[in-house]
């Protein structure tokens, strides 16, 4: 590739023509969203969610921004920002990889292997070590609550007060009581 912006115009357009339900922001192909689906045979499974990604000017040779807009139970993501704490987008990237490896590789492999001891949410993590089976519940519940076709199809200034923000994921207030006390809207 000669420059930068080429290879990030066909990585975004091989994004676009894959399986995945891409929206653009602002017209630009710096900043869109992403319809990725949880992995078959995981707790995740059945989940969809929108991710938010931003490519920086030096893509493909500095990682792009990820972030979960719709909440996710997940011990390596923070549950308030959405922010996803994995090495090979934060730390080990390399020019070699592509946004099909973001959504085909890194993110299922990241929902398939929870990483508790490097967590962003402490919550999730220290669940998943003393009381495994509940941590599964947690994470069923949020993917009940948080994780459905319809919470994703609005865009947080969509989104109506009566629906306690639960798809732009800055809902304010959590508890394990709001998660589990209340029927899916």
């Amino acid at each position: 590739m000669s420059s930068p912006s080429k290879r990030r115009d066909m990585d975004v357009m091989k994004l676009m023509m894959s399986d995945y339900t891409v929206e653009t922001i602002n017209d630009g192909i710096s900043e869109f969203n992403v319809e990725f689906h949880g992995p078959k045979e995981s707790l995740y499974e059945g989940g969809v969610w929108k991710v938010h990604v931003e490519l920086p000017d030096a893509y493909p040779y500095k990682s792009p921004s990820i972030g979960f807009l719709n909440k996710i139970f997940h011990p390596n993501v923070d549950e308030l920002s959405g922010s996803v704490c994995l090495d090979v987008i934060n730390q080990s990237w390399s020019p070699m990889f592509d946004l099909l490896n973001v959504f085909e590789v890194f993110l299922p492999q990241l929902l398939l292997y929870p990483n508790p001891s490097d967590p962003l949410n402490g919550d999730a993590a220290s669940l998943m070590l003393k009381d495994h089976k509940q941590y599964e519940q947690k994470v069923k519940e949020y993917c009940e609550r948080y994780a459905k076709k319809e919470n994703i199809s609005n865009t947080p200034a969509e989104s109506s007060e009566d629906e306690d923000d639960i798809s732009n994921g800055y809902n304010t207030t959590s508890s394990d009581d709001d998660i589990a006390g209340h029927a899916d809207p």
